[in-house]
């Protein structure tokens, strides 16, 4: 569209002469005014000016392009881009860049000689704009006016007139610089360091009776002098300020000085490529053997939901122990298990936290495959693992897994400061307070004290999910932060190369442990946790067979030929001798007692067992006694009698009705399948290019609409014609090839107007070319309300 010379009168006017690539530009960096489509320019200028809509631009401004801002609020509207560039001291090419990109997100509009801000920006920035007090003027009309014509008086200037002219003339004597700097000389050292403590904000100060009456004949302190010359101002009963004027000399001009205009470069330390990307696989396979021992231990013995949601203190405080780490590893570690949709909690009376059906899926991929699925919910999970264990507003302490861990702008930081470890060098390792300097610089708006400790938190969780190594960024990860659907299998065939191969083997040794030089295969881990603790992990895991191990093994239903044929196939050496004799010993001793449900019974062929039991000192808290040389009878239920039995250090087990032995082995337990936790965005998704297209299409068709509305038509209200003049006026621009304005009925009675272009007419509905959807439609005649032509 030609821009006119006299330039737009609006915000309105300014959108229209944008071009169609600037409109969806706008729509494209605000996409809160896509939702919904305004139907036209008018309604879009009205969406972008309320509050809320311009908050969220505001917030998404990085440090210099705020101060422009705060120099349009300062500076007169309207004003040019030189006036802002002497405001800021800055070179004149970078006020016009970022001059460019506030008009682009329609914070300000007009011509580069005359540029408006949008008015709720004042208002959200405040009336302390870059630390600087308000006007003179406003402060000075707030003041009796007998005060003002005293003030007037006293800097020589003339007083006749009334209190808005006296207003006028302090003001204007403050605000030039061949008037005000002989005040400021005349100051004595106190009064210049009261005003030197205001100068860089904020300007308000407490003063003692600060609207007491005071003049140059009668001045007894420094502060006195201040008010009596208006470089100081009363606000209220204790309160002053800087007037805006004073401040700016003061700063010699410019509303800050030494502004930075790049986001600072953190410190770095080098790192050797290689050694990064070792470290950091390390710790993606840690990770992934973490989350699988938390989850395989969680199917046996499920920790209950807490009513309002999340994992109890006890249940949590088990998991540092589990997972060789502290609470806050662990917090991570169940954290990635939820978000990645492969941890939920159980339906029914039995509530807990139990592993979906996808962990069966997950567990078949190969560890690089299932690292990319729990870093991927990472990078796009909202829920934020550091705040668990600090306490919330009602200084109620906040749960693992509950629903307190939302924070919205924890994706968005969490994605700035990987997107700064991108852009460095590979191998570069950065300091934390410099990543937090960049990321403050980048959204100084956005996040508060909760963003620092975010980027904190980053760093610390890339760490451990083996997203950086060493402190720098692996280069395995660079494409999952690219993006697209094939980034996490882009990233897991990386990491591939990386990752030791699992090992099919263990080295026994004669002291009753077992060596793991490596990680090892999936099905060989779970057979060798079932049968021997863990002592030590690492590079070299070190596993130790005792007595309880190895029954725990032959509870879950293996034999003690079972237990030989696994140490001969999975050990490199010899099985040692002893291990031999431990599982030969434990296997004996395993079933020959048993428990029955009478109420209960012990069961024994060995008449020397029982009578070891009986003198026992715990005997009399299981209340047996002997009925038989081979049987004793208790009061206790049959699983409680087994349990204490085996605190006595026995190895009974059960039998049931018939004398077989029941093999108590516990199967693993699945929650329904349940699909992984939404993240709770800050902003609106960008619109995709189908979307802007037809955004801008449907903007430009409603503001035809309205240019080509015949004068006497009412919006919502197109008089409505005769049935014959009506199908008269249809045939007709048929005929003509001509556009037409209609009013059509919706189904739910409301009416809209749009332009067409008709195509064809028959059986009681018109086809024709919708010039707001950019498309042909099909519109029933006994719904069109009314009827106009085009004016060429």
């Amino acid at each position: 569209m030609p821009r006119t010379n006299a330039g737009p009168r609006s915000l309105a006017d300014d959108l229209r002469t944008r071009t169609d690539e600037e409109l969806a530009a706008l729509l494209r960096l605000r996409p809160d005014l896509v939702v919904p489509v305004p139907v036209d320019i008018a309604q879009l200028a009205s969406r972008a000016v309320t509050r809320s809509s311009v908050v969220r631009a505001l917030d998404r401004l990085d440090q210099l392009s705020l101060h422009v801002v705060d120099a349009l609020v300062v500076l007169p509207d309207p004003t040019s881009a030189g006036n802002v560039q002497r405001m800021l001291g800055l070179p004149a090419r970078t006020v016009r860049t970022v001059l460019e990109a506030l008009r682009a997100r329609a914070l300000t509009w007009g011509e580069k000689h005359e540029i408006h801000l949008v008015r709720a920006v004042a208002e959200i920035i405040g009336p302390h704009p870059a630390g600087l007090g308000p006007p003179a003027r406003q402060l000075l009309m707030a003041l009796p006016p007998s005060r003002l014509a005293t003030m007037t008086t006293d800097l020589g200037l003339p007083t006749k007139g009334d209190h808005a002219t006296h207003a006028e003339l302090v003001a204007a004597h403050l605000g030039s610089a061949e008037t005000l700097e002989p005040l400021l000389q005349g100051l004595s050292p106190e009064a210049a360091a009261a005003l030197r403590a205001l100068v860089d904000g904020p300007p308000t100060g407490r003063v003692e009776d600060a609207r007491r009456e005071v003049d140059l004949a009668n001045v007894r302190t420094p502060i006195d002098y201040l008010l009596a010359t208006g470089l100081l101002i009363p606000v209220d009963g204790d309160a002053v300020v800087l007037p805006r004027e004073v401040g700016l000399h003061l700063r010699g001009g410019v509303i800050r000085g030494n502004i930075q205009v790049a986001p600072p470069e953190p410190e770095v330390s080098s790192r050797e490529v290689d050694m990064v990307d070792r470290a950091a696989a390390a710790s993606a396979f840690e990770v992934v053997r973490k989350v699988e021992t938390l989850l395989d231990t969680w199917a046996m013995d499920p920790p209950p939901v807490l009513r309002t949601g999340g994992l109890g203190v006890r249940d949590f405080r088990k998991l540092p122990a589990l997972l060789d780490t502290d609470e806050t590893g662990a917090a991570l570690i169940a954290e990635l298990a939820y978000t990645s949709a492969l941890l939920a909690p159980a339906d029914g009376g039995d509530e807990g936290w139990l592993p979906t059906p996808e962990y069966d899926t997950w567990q078949r991929e190969t560890v690089a495959a299932r690292w990319a699925v729990l870093a991927e919910s990472w990078l796009r999970s909202s829920r934020t693992a550091g705040l668990v264990g600090t306490r919330d507003d009602r200084d109620r302490l906040i749960a693992p897994l509950g629903g307190d861990l939302d924070r919205p702008v924890a994706s968005e930081i969490r994605r700035q400061v990987l997107d700064l470890l991108a852009s460095l060098p590979a191998g570069a390792a950065p300091e934390r307070d410099g990543v937090v300097e960049t990321v403050r610089w980048q959204r100084p708006r956005r996040g508060g004290r909760l963003r620092d400790d975010v980027v904190g938190w980053t760093l610390r969780e890339a760490e451990t999910l083996g997203i950086t190594g060493r402190g720098a960024l692996a280069s395995y990860v660079r494409p999952l932060l690219g993006g697209g659907e094939s980034a996490a299998t882009s990233a897991a065939v990386a990491l591939t190369d990386h990752l030791p191969e699992p090992l099919e083997h263990v080295l026994l040794q004669a002291d009753l442990t077992a060596v793991a030089p490596g990680p090892l295969q999936p099905e060989l881990a779970r057979e060798l946790n079932l049968l021997a603790d863990v002592e030590s992990r690492g590079g070299a895991s070190v596993y130790r067979f005792t007595a309880g191990s190895i029954r725990r093994a032959l509870d879950a239903g293996r034999s003690a030929d079972d237990l030989h044929r696994f140490l001969l196939s999975a050990s490199r050496t010899p099985v040692p001798q002893p291990l031999t004799y431990l599982v030969d010993d434990v296997a004996r001793r395993h079933g020959l007692l048993r428990v029955g449900a009478a109420a209960s019974f012990i069961r024994c062929d060995d008449h020397a067992v029982l009578t070891e039991i009986l003198a026992a000192p715990q005997a009399s808290a299981l209340g047996i006694r002997r009925l038989a040389p081979t049987v004793l009878a208790s009061s206790l239920d049959g699983l409680t009698l087994l349990e204490r039995l085996r605190q006595m250090g026995f190895a009974p087990t059960p039998e049931d009705a018939n004398g077989s032995i029941v093999v108590a082995q516990a199967r693993p337990r699945r929650s329904p399948p349940r699909p992984a936790p939404q993240p709770t965005l800050a902003e609106r998704p960008a619109p995709t290019e189908t979307v802007l297209g037809a955004a801008v299409r449907a903007l430009r068709a409603g503001d035809r609409s309205a240019t080509v509305r015949p004068p006497d038509a009412v919006p919502g209200r197109l008089g409505r014609s005769a049935s014959a003049q009506m199908l008269s006026d249809l045939r007709r621009a048929l005929d003509d090839g001509a556009s037409i304005w209609i009013g059509y009925v919706d189904q739910h009675g409301s009416t809209s107007e749009r332009v067409v272009d008709p195509v064809r007419l028959e059986g009681g509905w018109l086809a024709a070319f919708d010039h707001r959807s950019n498309e042909i439609r099909s519109f029933a005649v006994h719904r069109i309300s009314g009827v106009a032509v085009v004016d060429a």
